[in-house]
């Protein structure tokens, strides 16, 4: 591990950005300059102390999963975090077409979007990021390990997945689900992957192996109707921007102003976590 260049680097990135950059306030008494380190370690998932003391060249060794998180919590790009990796003392990363590490542009879209639902998913529906509005009326996606990452697995493998959409479109968004499989099989970011989850749906899923044999195709399907456990319905809008290789999505759930679903999203703004009812 390289504590002197790490600590340099580490310092250096960290005043580069502005707490606007990261989906930060920034107040009018600020004085440091770029972001503070309690806030990095925040955005990090790790305590402030450590990373003080990373700063300072008196922490040991961060693992893979914490020097993954303080790439993203920097917003480095590809070239940086393999820098970053390889200053701590790992091995960076192998860069297959497909990648976990979320796209700064579209890290830098999310961190701006506090009123709409938004998250960044693979071409195999691994959820990489939410901001809290979506964790609110979503749940949080980015839990999963495994093939359980993909929301295509979990469609049909998770019964729990299904509460969040009615049942009336159960139908045509397993259809829509397993249309996207096979074009993620075929064109996808991370084909030996996709070949392993249908293997897995063809084994032990009829449902899937019924919507499968229809040989549809299809690169997105929305649902724009979800259910929350206490608020009910809301209609949304999906929105979608995509990286230039359309391995990563961002999906920003839009409502109409005026409607139900509008208030309904303005309030879930508002109470968060929060339990509505005994």
């Amino acid at each position: 591990m390289e504590k002197k260049e790490l600590a340099e680097f580490l310092r250096h990135r960290r005043e580069m950005l502005r707490p606007r950059d990261v989906g930060l306030v920034e107040g009018p008494r600020r004085r440091t300059q770029g972001l503070r380190r309690e806030e990095v370690a925040q955005l990090a998932g790790m305590s402030t102390d450590y990373y003080a003391r990373l700063e300072q060249q008196r922490a040991p060794q961060p693992s893979v999963q914490i020097t993954a998180a303080l790439a993203r919590a920097l917003r480095l790009t590809l070239d940086e975090r393999d820098h970053l990796f390889v200053l701590i003392g790992h091995n960076a990363p192998a860069r297959f077409h497909r990648c976990e590490h979320v796209s700064p542009t579209l890290l830098r879209v999310l961190d701006r979007l506090d009123d709409s639902p938004a998250l960044v998913t693979t071409d195999l529906v691994d959820t990489l990021a939410m901001n809290p509005l979506a964790v609110a009326l979503l749940g949080d996606q980015t839990r999963h390990t495994g093939l359980a990452r993909s929301g295509y697995y979990r469609w049909f493998m998770d019964p729990a997945e299904r509460l969040v959409y009615p049942e009336e479109t159960h139908e045509s968004h397993g259809r829509a689900q397993a249309a996207r499989l096979r074009a993620a099989l075929t064109a996808g970011s991370d084909t030996p992957r996709a070949a392993r989850i249908l293997a897995e749906l063809q084994a032990h899923s009829p449902e899937f192996v019924r919507m499968w044999e229809l040989q549809e195709v299809a690169r997105y399907g929305d649902c724009k109707t979800i259910l929350h456990p206490e608020l009910g319905r809301i209609d949304v809008d999906p929105q979608l921007l995509y990286t230039e290789n359309r391995a990563q999505t961002l999906v920003v759930l839009t409502t109409r102003p005026g409607t139900e679903s509008h208030s309904k999203l303005e309030l879930l703004s508002v109470i968060g976590h929060q339990q509505l009812t005994p």
